[in-house]
């Protein structure tokens, strides 16, 4: 079974090596990014491939040799060539179950203060700033859109950005003493994050007609005016009723190319989401994804630990997770999804 898979890695690598530098796939845009994204997913698949083939002309050299020698040398690497067929089979399978299609992309995070007044405020800039620090510790960029009280609008760059950031979307839960209460008694306050795939032209297509433009003058807190001109841009997509506002650039026309940006992944984000939601409908023995759960994680300052209640793991290292270091609740979630992913793959093949 698993020398035909990779006979299907190999032929689908070897057509998608012919497609990526065909001049009719590279002018037709939707198809090339299509492509392109298809071909590094199978790259992978196919260096897995190669070693699995590696592993098993090691073993077929060992027991040839064995058959004229028995020697302990040499029965040490067939059982080493062995394990090694058995690993990459594990990751071959792996590989080749079905990916978020999203995973790739680039993303905009969005963090609003939710229930706990001002200092749910707070806590939505202590998130920003974890978040932030996780991208750049990842390699990712990170580039502000907007930062005004409570709320935080940011884009993160880099390949397989969205594979990472999107187990960040939901309610963040903090417990912890405000510094603004005298009594020293631990409040609860919560914020959210939604995490959107940015969108491509091709992939969402906006009518101007659709679009009423406003433009107004900046402000700062408290209605502290920022700049003298009417700079600042909210856009409202009149068929969905989404509005988005920027104002944080001196330039109109940077306001609006970012609020075009966020509107272009919201927009994509509810394409998607209808989407999921179909295909949830129509697999009943999915239990759901649990990507927009309700309080997917708990950080609590007194005893220093941040649970993640999806994958019930706990950590006893809030400073350092505070600092960016979430690498490990990602592996668990990533685990886990390969993991659901692989037992509805089995369960659709036994049904099959």
């Amino acid at each position: 079974m698993i020398a035909a898979l990779v006979d299907q890695i190999e032929a689908r690598f070897a057509e998608l090596e012919q497609q990526i530098v065909d001049p009719d796939v590279i002018a037709d845009r939707r198809r090339y990014a299509d492509v392109g994204r298809e071909y590094r997913r199978m790259g992978e698949a196919a260096k897995l491939a190669a070693a699995w083939r590696r592993a098993v002309d090691d073993a077929a050299g060992a027991k040839e040799l064995l058959a004229e020698d028995e020697d302990a040398e040499v029965r040490e690497m067939l059982n080493a060539a062995r394990e090694r067929i058995a690993e990459v089979e594990e990751e071959i399978r792996l590989a080749m179950v079905d990916p978020d299609p999203y995973d790739d992309r680039d993303v905009i995070v969005e963090i609003q203060g939710g229930a706990g007044g001002e200092e749910a405020g707070l806590w939505a800039g202590d998130v920003y700033r974890m978040l932030t620090k996780y991208a750049e510790g990842r390699g990712f960029k990170a580039e502000a859109m907007q930062v005004s009280d409570g709320k935080y609008t940011f884009a993160i760059s880099g390949e397989g950005a969205y594979s990472v950031f999107k187990w960040e979307a939901g309610t963040h839960r903090v417990q912890r003493v405000p510094q603004t209460e005298s009594q020293g008694r631990v409040h609860t306050s919560t914020c959210t994050v939604a995490v959107l795939p940015e969108a491509e032209d091709v992939d969402v297509q906006i009518d101007q007609n659709d679009l009423q433009i406003d433009v107004y003058r900046s402000s700062g807190p408290g209605g502290q005016s920022v700049n003298t001109t009417d700079s600042a841009v909210r856009i409202t997509h009149k068929p969905s009723g989404v509005v988005v506002s920027m104002q944080d650039e001196k330039s109109q026309l940077q306001n609006r190319e970012k609020a075009l940006r966020v509107l272009r992944a919201r927009l994509y984000e509810h394409a998607v989401a209808a989407q999921r939601a179909e295909q949830a409908a129509a697999r009943s023995a999915q239990v759901g994804s649990g990507d927009r759960a309700e309080k997917i994680r708990t950080y609590n300052y007194g005893e220093r630990r941040v649970t993640d209640h999806r994958v019930k793991v706990t950590l006893y290292s809030l400073e350092a997770i505070l600092e960016g270091e979430l690498a490990e609740f990602t592996a668990a979630l990533q685990a886990d999804e390969k993991r659901r992913l692989l037992e509805m793959q089995a369960e659709s093949t036994t049904s099959s």
